[in-house]
């Protein structure tokens, strides 16, 4: 062969191998397009632990990561300006807040806390062991902008509550851009001490921390947010729950000194387990179906009388969160579950065909002779049981049994009952017969005993309890809010 023409072969299967590698390097693992980097702005006082997951995702996940470092709240102006990017670390909870409330951000995952400390030469030569020791005069300080730098915002916060705020402000030396600044003043003696972070430290030997009561509350909690702006949501939120996850992320923040707040197990596509009273299902699949899709992650959904469910939870069956008809069907199971949510009320209803041709006006008249009644199973589901208790309280158990026909495990079978001329009469609640208003009427009952009240809870073993959380979040939006109202549902009671 011509040995130019074998040099220029080889040259182009060279090329060939390096732009394989080049594509399989962006590539996600088991193949697809290439993924385009993650914008990430980042405090600059969280860098070590930020960096080192941050690798540690490129690498597990082959998703580039671009980090832009810098005080929180300048970060955060910049963010209202661009208005692009896909995550926000800040240093504290207050610039949550406030991207909050200027609609800059949507998912918030808790990360970690650390705490503010007087940053001194190691040896203390001034003898600094109090706020009040940086006000003594030939002592020089270096502090953070309060309205730039987390820790400078936190200091100004706490100080200003401890009366200490205005005297050390007055006499600070110079006021920084970044917690590193600071730290960094101290370490080349260009003043005697600063504030800082007691994670800030770890990469300072040179320096040690003095603590003061005074500053005892001065502590911050680190978020991972995603932007509204964000054009790959769904991958904003991967990388947010890795750096969340207690076998991933987490282990960073604490190995640069961090105090980690509970995470879950990283899953690059988690599978979790949804249990809900069949109540619920119209209302709630359509958030469901949404929060599955920007998450990426897969819901198996058990809708079923909560009779059943319950039984199933306590034989052993481990849902990740259980959405019950009503608040006595939690109670059952609820030391498997975290605290419980109340999101929707529904009352209990009769409810008759179009027009009511049996005149049924009340609890008493499903006891009359020759009406076909439908209740639902006691024991199979959470209608049921308060349907009995209803009955029992007014005296008309046995009256009314004598008149069921049909006995089902949810309320929509009954409904469908009643459509298609099998019943006259169902109790049910009003939210299994806002979708048939054409075909069936309700009779509106009152007093005790007469509204199921739907909660949500997370399993206190859950392996992604703050995915879980945040499905919560979503279900109490208030898109969702108007899809329950719109179901028949009555929406919960605004917080106090």
């Amino acid at each position: 062969m011509n040995p130019m023409r074998s040099i220029l072969w080889g040259s182009l299967v060279a090329i060939g191998v390096l732009v394989a590698l080049l594509v399989w390097n962006q590539s996600p693992p088991g193949g697809g397009s290439p993924r385009e980097a993650l914008l990430v702005y980042c405090a600059a006082g969280l860098k070590p632990a930020v960096e080192a997951a941050a690798k540690d995702y490129e690498r597990e996940q082959r998703v580039p990561v671009q980090l832009q470092y810098s005080g929180s709240g300048t970060l955060l102006n910049n963010l209202k300006v661009a208005r692009r990017g896909d995550v926000f670390i800040p240093a504290d909870g207050g610039f949550v807040d406030l991207g909050r409330s200027q609609g800059l951000l949507a998912e918030v995952l808790p990360v970690a806390r650390m705490t503010a400390v007087i940053a001194v030469a190691k040896g203390n030569p001034k003898g600094i062991r109090s706020i009040r020791d940086l006000t003594r005069d030939g002592v020089r300080v270096s502090l953070g902008n309060p309205d730039s730098v987390a820790v400078g915002t936190v200091a100004r916060t706490v100080l200003s509550r401890s009366g200490d705020w205005a005297a050390l402000s007055q006499r600070a030396t110079v006021f920084k851009p970044t917690v590193q600044d600071v730290a960094n003043d101290v370490k080349l003696g260009a003043v005697d001490a600063g504030i800082v972070w007691d994670v800030t430290l770890r990469a300072y030997p040179e320096l040690e921390g003095v603590s003061d009561p005074a500053m005892a509350s001065a502590q911050s909690e680190v978020s991972v947010c995603v932007l509204r702006s964000s054009v790959q949501a769904t991958e904003a939120l991967r990388f947010a729950r890795y750096l969340s996850a207690r076998d991933r992320g987490l282990k960073r923040f604490q190995e640069a000194g961090f105090r980690v707040l509970p995470g879950d197990v990283w899953k690059a596509r988690p599978s979790v387990l949804f249990y809900s009273g069949s109540v619920n299902r119209l209302a709630a699949e359509p958030t469901l179906k949404e929060f599955e899709q920007r998450e990426g992650i897969d819901i198996t959904r058990v809708y079923n009388g909560c009779g059943i469910l319950t039984a199933q939870i306590r034989a052993g069956q481990r849902p990740d969160a259980y959405f019950a008809c009503d608040v006595s069907f939690m109670e059952t199971v609820q030391n498997g579950f975290q605290p419980a949510v109340a999101l929707a009320r529904t009352p209990l209803v009769v409810a008759v065909r179009k027009g009511n041709p049996k005149a049924i006006g009340g609890l008493a008249d499903l006891a009359r002779g020759s009406l076909k009644v439908g209740l639902c199973q006691e024991d199979q589901s959470a209608l049921g049981a308060l349907s009995a208790r209803l009955l029992r309280s007014a005296g008309l158990w046995e009256a009314v049994k004598a008149n069921v026909v049909v006995q089902s495990p949810t309320g929509d079978l009954l409904v469908h009952q009643l459509r298609s001329g099998g019943l006259d009469a169902a109790l049910v609640y009003g939210a299994n017969t806002a979708a048939v208003a054409d075909s069936v009427d309700t009779v509106a009952l009152s007093g005790p005993g007469t509204l199921a009240i739907q909660p949500y809870a997370v399993s206190r073993d859950s392996d992604h309890a703050q995915l879980m959380s945040r499905l919560l979040s979503a279900l109490e939006s208030e898109e969702s809010r108007k899809r329950f109202v719109a179901a028949g549902f009555q929406w919960k009671e605004p917080s106090p």
